[in-house]
């Protein structure tokens, strides 16, 4: 997970939200909104949000976790397969 790149008040937010997103857009950064100091929502961009998204559901595959475990665990072991042999 991307750390927090800037921390803003709510207020701060509400004045500078159109900036924020474009700066957003462009640095692909992570803004915590805060209120009286203590983060409280966070803005970041569509294909931040997007790829979050795509992870949280690999991760609540069942099947997709037990076949990257697998991976994982061959790849410590240095069992890898060449990529000719799996594309031909």
């Amino acid at each position: 997970m991307p750390q927090v790149d800037k921390f803003v008040s709510v207020n701060e937010a509400k004045n500078r939200l159109s900036s924020l997103i474009r700066r957003m857009k462009h640095r692909q950064e992570v803004v915590a909104i805060t209120r009286d100091g203590v983060p409280s929502a966070v803005l970041l961009s569509m294909d931040q949000f997007e790829g979050l998204m795509q992870t949280v559901e690999i991760l609540s595959d069942q099947k997709s976790m037990r076949a990257l475990s697998r991976s994982l665990k061959q790849a410590e072991k240095g069992q890898w397969v060449s990529h000719r042999s799996v594309f031909g």
